[in-house]
């Protein structure tokens, strides 16, 4: 289940709660483009911003519009008790895996991360995916941390931070995790503007923040680089440059939602207060995004 992409639906929210049908959508669609997995509640799905309620609702929604797509869920919260009854929660509405990230208010130790993950995978029958996320949870793994939790029950695979752009370095860096856990353990690289070098160089899973609402092109990005097809790879990513541009202005998540705005996939302002979506301009400069990608896929068609 830990390889190929990993798509991260948006949980879009309408008057303070979540927007079932839009969410529902946005989750079929997944499974008809051929995703090899559907990731709910992760970080693009707002997951810190959910009750315990809407979490497992959600969840169970992803559940039971996948199909045969294997969803997974993500997990986190600042007590250890808290995630304990979330991977509950999770596995009682069928996720296959969990996705855990060490969120934090006062800074984390390693020995406090260490301990987190013994504890959820000695209570937790699904297996577990790292989540390495330092830009949201202020807290960054070294490989030494990784190769300590790699070697806990039901660790899956491990979501590693973006890689360079560069395909040496890529390659280097993915090796030297590779290297420092158990073979049975697969690297899986986010930070979609570098996703399709990290695939090159030898990640075996994309954890996508826009595959969850643009499937069909990630998809395509995935395959490439599963069969070795580097510049055909290399030139679809390309294809979403300008979202690229975008992410790395205003932030993935916000970009995300207005696409799937503009899209008509979610509601206008379809995040969790407080977060602002994007202003006319920049939801002008989105859409404009979204053009020159139609075209650049037209092009590639001819």
């Amino acid at each position: 289940m830990f390889t190929g992409l990993s798509a991260f639906p948006l949980t879009p929210l309408t008057d303070d709660s979540v927007d079932e049908a839009a969410f529902t959508a946005l989750v079929q669609r997944l499974p008809a483009a051929g995703v090899d997995s559907i990731t709910a509640v992760g970080s693009t799905g707002s997951y810190a911003y959910l009750s315990a309620a809407e979490r497992a609702r959600v969840i169970r929604l992803a559940v039971e519009h996948a199909g045969q797509t294997p969803v997974f869920a993500g997990i986190g919260a600042l007590r250890t008790s808290q995630v304990l009854a979330q991977a509950e929660a999770a596995q009682s509405a069928g996720a296959q895996a969990l996705l855990l990230a060490p969120v934090s208010y006062q800074p984390l130790t390693d020995d406090d991360v260490f301990e987190l993950f013994r504890t959820v995978t000695a209570e937790v029958s699904a297996p577990v995916i790292v989540y390495d996320n330092p830009g949201t949870t202020r807290f960054t793994f070294s490989t030494q941390l990784y190769a300590r939790i790699a070697q806990l029950p039901r660790i899956a695979s491990i979501k590693i931070p973006p890689p360079s752009t560069d395909p040496d370095a890529a390659r280097a860096r993915i090796q030297e995790v590779r290297d420092a856990v158990p073979a049975g353990v697969s690297i899986g690289v986010s930070g979609d503007a570098a996703a399709a070098t990290g695939l090159l160089a030898g990640a075996d899973a994309w954890y996508s923040v826009i595959g969850g609402t643009l499937p069909d092109p990630t998809v395509a990005i995935t395959r490439a680089a599963q069969r070795g097809e580097t510049e055909q790879a290399l030139a679809l990513s390309e294809h979403l440059a300008p979202l690229w541009s975008l992410f790395g202005e205003f932030g993935s998540l916000r970009v995300t939602a207005a696409v799937a705005e503009q899209l008509g996939l979610a509601p206008k302002n379809c995040l969790p207060l407080p977060i602002l979506g994007l202003d006319d301009d920049a939801r002008a400069r989105v859409a404009e995004a979204l053009k020159l990608i139609e075209q650049n896929q037209n092009e590639q068609v001819v």
